[in-house]
């Protein structure tokens, strides 16, 4: 937010690229919170369709075109091609079979588990990983059922893990950067460069971005929340694509995130202490295992622990600002 109010002040006809999470919130409130233009992106859309060809044992297509609408994290792969040839009938048949082979006893386990199942009783692939999937709907983590952890190869540590191996990178990549000869300048699947491209060329350029659905695209979810769909980007920025409704299961499961996000955004917006209660009793996993007096328990927990906390700058210890009125 303070970055947007900058932006406004400074340059106000520029674009806020946000590659951060939470994406859906952190979007939410640069849009609906100040007058900047902008739009989310994440990696997950460019890379879920060829991967999942990749998992199940599939060959690549020649023509491989894809359909992704819904939220961030939760995006839905609508529709798989092969020029006109529909993939989706011989990938759920192989989904279902490595998922009923990997789940018997003492059978090795495959990555992503969690979305093939959710394939399975949903009709359709998701866009974001085991790890987070599983965070972010009632099924998976379980207290009563702590053996789905192993059953569907729960990466619980997954994040941690990573942050240690990058923190470790870091020591040496700085050195390596500025004084690689053979540095090359390719470019990856990070939409960022091609957005400034097609902005500055006019040259236009399919992209799919986070943006508030008040343009109706997905018509079945609430007008005020951030979508992941396809945009075409050019001189006139960031244009969203329309979709219509989802399959209507997928939206449901959708509904449940978006009103935890929007919940959030009305106690950043407002100042309302009330509303952190109520985004987390919201959240489908964690009122799937905790009741009312835990959550604000827990809620207050955090939000003394964010006004109290000291970080350390400089080597001297400052304090954060209190977030919250009395």
């Amino acid at each position: 937010m303070a970055f947007g109010q900058d932006m406004e002040q400074v340059c106000p006809d520029a674009w806020f690229l946000n590659c951060t999470n939470p994406m859906c919130a952190v979007t939410g409130a640069l849009l609906r919170g100040t007058g900047i233009l902008g739009v989310g992106l994440c990696h997950s859309v460019q890379v879920c369709a060829p991967r999942l060809l990749e998992y199940v044992g599939m060959p690549p297509a020649r023509d491989l075109q894809w359909k992704i609408a819904g939220i961030n994290h939760q995006a839905w792969l609508l529709e798989i091609t092969d020029g006109e040839k529909d993939l989706y009938p011989e990938i759920r048949r192989r989904a279902a079979r490595i998922v009923r082979e990997a789940r018997k006893k003492g059978a090795d386990k495959p990555r992503d588990m969690v979305r093939l199942e959710l394939m399975r009783h949903f009709g359709y692939y998701i866009t974001e990983s085991s790890e987070h999937s599983s965070e972010y709907m009632p099924y998976w983590i379980k207290s009563n059922y702590p053996e789905l952890i192993e059953e569907f190869n729960i990466p619980l540590d997954e994040y941690p893990r990573r942050c240690i191996r990058q923190i470790e990178r870091w020591k040496t990549q700085s050195k390596e950067l500025t004084r690689n000869a053979k540095l090359s300048h390719t470019r990856t699947h990070e939409y960022g460069s091609y957005i400034m491209e097609a902005m500055e060329t006019d040259i236009p350029y399919r992209i799919g971005g986070n943006i508030l659905n008040d343009g109706n695209y997905i018509t079945n979810l609430p007008h005020n929340c951030v979508v992941e769909i396809a945009y075409l980007v050019d001189r006139n920025g960031v244009q969203g694509t329309f979709v219509g409704d989802l399959p209507e299961q997928c939206a449901g499961l959708n509904r449940t995130n978006i009103s935890t996000q929007l919940v959030t955004l009305d106690a950043v917006f407002q100042r309302n202490r009330d509303a952190v209660y109520q985004a987390a009793m919201l959240d489908p996993h964690t009122s799937a295992e905790l009741s009312i007096d835990d959550i604000r328990k827990m809620c207050d927990e955090m939000i003394a622990a964010h006004e109290m906390g000291s970080f350390f700058k400089n080597g001297k210890a400052f304090r954060m600002p209190r977030m919250w009125d009395a």
